[in-house]
């Protein structure tokens, strides 16, 4: 698990979203309003032009021909869309067109500690409703490194006792001592009793136990960034903390362990962000093992999706009985500024607390470093054993790879400026470092090849609005899944960048030898840092629904979540970074209908994958069996709240999804089908019913989707969104269909 992580939103339909509040001129524009219009993934066709798509929109809602007072901007890089000024009767206008999703009033956003939860809508104190006494008597368990028992996130002041369904212990072990916040705590990677210990020596389980659930603590930051009020996204619950992994790693049988006891202790909702390095069948696997038997007795367990994107087919985390999450992209960054020389500055991505006061030292290439024993092209890179300590010693050292700072500090550098390969989201360092894009560190080299004597400075960051946002971050893993071809994965996406939260003071923010700073609060990236948020999200969800079951809380979420996109060509761009979208922790409490799941249900979906028996007893622990009937279940009819299906790629398909869903939201309501697809689409797809009349709460319905086309080839997934609409929620579904060669 590496210390330091990201987050990213996108939308994959039309969506219009009003982010910023304009002031209308009095004169000109007396009832308009700036909205942004996402239209979801560029369509993948030659002839197709954002602009020209974003002002034929405009003009027939508005009726005028000239619309530049209109346009604000146009978005056709990333993803598609436009921001325009709109009175109330143009946007809904916009709104009903069919390939519109939905409409959303503008916020101003403020930039804080805790802006992930913020930027989801789950605002601090009375701002959001919540029910206390039943989020008091929610308890997640977080099954990772231990945690830090004296954070002020983890205090216990206002606190009672113990929910009386808790049925665990407090078994941290020495030096670590429950309260009525951390009610319980087990360690197992202690090799002995005497050496049995709870407490988190790496950072990373204090920091995923604080998002999830820690206390609101006032003037949170690490060493001033970030500074404001850090909270989980249930205050009010409870922890209990299962320790299966320290500095050598995770290992299976300590997980399944802790999933053993997790489920006995009675814990309400499960976070796991912990990631395994291959992708083992289900029956190989110990969170899909520990998983399956926590959804049999209603926990949800939630898993990071995995940090090896952008690459295709690495989401580790697969089972669909496992909420599996994947890391965007807020809108808060952290810069910090080189300036050279000659006063030009140089803005880069870095988590640095180091202040260099301004001086400016000498410039040195690692390239130019480098040792008679190591070649250009790994000095370059500033590896291991390959710079000249006496090249490098009171230097700022160019490398052009993330690690490549470690080496340089170990010779007496004084800072380094890196070539940022992943410029979407910051690293930490344990010396000042600032990681630039290409472009700029081009002109960065640039500098030093025309200049006699180069020098630079590295500044400390600095906080600022990230105008990208949200975007899916490049690190996440991306499908589709290598197990399970038909099961869109990863599932939902939350911030996973530049997250700010509680800390270990007993270990270091980086892993470096030189790093003496032992702090509270840390920021950290990944889709670890994702995925507590889900679970405080899910947590959130159950304290309005406590009889909830496990896969009623996912479909909420998924079905609610805000539409998104990512950027790049292919599999990247697609459902398969993102999943269902970003999650929206207040749509999800009220969804209005849900895709229900029962352990039969997984049950047959493993015989439909051609299960013995023997494989799947491991999986459900009981004498379960796979007939004949049940083997020919095909997996994508699992009634799963997406759809995706895996076609040739150089055929003709016609492919149907069978879906049952059940009504929780109003009695005597009546739902149509509404499928939007991206323009240019070569997807047909029919509903069948197109209209479900519940008449009842629970009330359960049926219905089949059939997606047909041509040929598809293997370079670009088609997706379209299926919305059951009834006046008042937006259930949506996305369909997937892909080839691989």
């Amino acid at each position: 698990m590496a210390k330091g992580t990201t987050f990213f939103f996108l939308f994959s339909s039309l969506l219009v979203l009003f982010l910023s509040s304009v002031s209308a001129d009095k004169d000109d524009h007396e009832d308009q309003q700036v909205y942004i219009v996402y239209l979801g993934a560029l369509p993948s066709g030659e002839g197709y032009t954002p602009m020209s798509d974003h002002m034929s929109i405009l003009q027939e809602v508005t009726g005028e021909s000239l619309i530049e007072n209109r346009l604000v901007r146009s978005y056709k890089r990333s993803f598609n869309g436009f921001a325009a000024r709109l009175t109330e009767s143009e946007r809904k206008k916009i709104a009903g067109m069919e390939r519109v999703v939905s409409v959303f009033p503008s916020r101003k956003l403020k930039l804080q500690t805790t802006s992930s939860w913020n930027f989801m809508g789950l605002k601090e104190g009375i701002k959001t409703k919540r029910n206390p006494s039943i989020e008091s008597d929610t308890i997640i368990g977080v099954i990772d490194t231990g945690i830090y028992p004296e954070s002020d996130s983890f205090s216990d002041q206002g606190f009672g006792p113990p929910p009386k369904k808790w049925k665990g212990t407090c078994a941290g072990g020495k030096n670590f001592t429950c309260n009525n916040k951390v009610i319980g705590a087990r360690d197992y990677k202690a090799k002995s009793k005497a050496n049995e210990s709870a407490r988190d020596y790496s950072g990373h389980g204090t920091h995923t136990a604080s998002t999830a659930a820690g206390n609101a603590v006032a003037n949170s930051n690490l060493y001033g960034l970030g500074n404001g009020t850090a909270r989980g996204g249930v205050p009010a619950a409870r922890i209990a903390v299962y320790k299966v992994c320290d500095n050598e790693g995770c290992d299976g049988d300590a997980i399944i362990s802790a999933f053993d006891d997790a489920i006995a202790d009675g814990v309400d909702v499960i976070t796991i962000s912990i990631i395994l390095d291959d992708i083992p069948p289900f029956e190989e696997d110990p969170i899909a093992i520990g998983g399956f038997h926590a959804m049999a007795v209603g926990v949800l367990t939630v898993n990071a999706a995995g940090n090896n994107g952008p690459k295709i087919s690495t989401v580790s985390s697969t089972p669909p009985w496992v909420f599996s999450v994947a890391a965007s992209i807020t809108n808060r960054a952290f810069m910090a500024k080189v300036v050279l020389g000659d006063g030009k500055i140089l803005i880069g991505r870095s988590v640095n607390t180091y202040d260099l006061n301004g001086t400016k030292y000498p410039l040195v290439y690692g390239k130019s470093a480098a040792l008679s024993t190591c070649s250009e092209d790994k000095a370059r890179l500033c590896e291991p054993k390959c710079l000249d300590g006496k090249l490098v010693k009171g230097k700022i050292v160019l490398c052009d790879s993330s690690k490549g700072p470690i080496e340089a500090q170990k010779l007496g550098a004084v800072g380094s400026i890196v070539k940022n390969p992943e410029p979407d989201h910051a690293f930490i360092r344990s010396f000042p470092v600032s990681f630039l894009s290409n472009d700029d560190y081009k002109s960065l080299v640039s500098y030093m090849n025309s200049t006699k004597d180069p020098k630079a400075t590295v500044l400390k960051s600095e906080e600022t609005s990230n105008q990208t946002a949200p975007l899916v971050a490049s690190f996440s893993s991306r499908g589709p899944s290598s197990i399970v071809s038909d099961i869109l994965k990863p599932d939902i996406t939350a911030p996973g960048v530049e997250i700010l939260a509680a800390y270990s003071p007993d270990s270091t923010p980086t892993e470096s030898e030189f790093d003496t700073r032992h702090v509270k609060f840390s920021v950290m990236s990944g889709t670890s840092m994702a995925c507590p948020h889900v679970a405080g999200v899910a947590a959130y969800v159950k304290t309005f629904h406590p009889k909830w079951s496990p896969s009623m809380i996912q479909s909420a979420i998924m079905t609610t979540a805000w539409p998104m996109n990512a950027s790049g060509p292919g599999f990247v761009s697609t459902e398969f970074a993102y999943g269902s979208g970003h999650v929206d922790p207040i749509a999800a409490t009220n969804p209005g209908l849900v895709y229900e799941l029962t352990k039969a249900d997984h049950i047959t979906f493993l015989c439909g994958l051609n299960y013995s028996s023997d494989h799947l007893r491991i999986i459900s622990g009981d004498n379960s069996t796979c007939t004949k009937k049940l083997s020919k279940t095909l997996p994508r009819n699992l009634n799963y709240p997406t759809m995706s299906a895996k076609v040739s790629g150089t055929e003709q398909f016609n492919i149907t999804f069978q879906r049952t869903v059940t009504n929780v939201g109003m009695k005597n309501s009546t739902y149509k089908a509404k499928v939007v697809t991206s323009p240019g689409s070569k997807l047909s797809i029919k509903v069948l019913p197109r209209v479900l009349s519940m008449k009842s709460i629970n009330e359960k319905q049926s219905f089949v989707v059939t997606v047909s086309g041509d040929s598809i080839g293997t370079k670009q997934p088609l997706s379209a969104n299926l919305i059951w609409f009834d006046g008042t929620h937006n259930v949506r579904s996305p369909i997937v269909v892909y080839a691989m060669s």
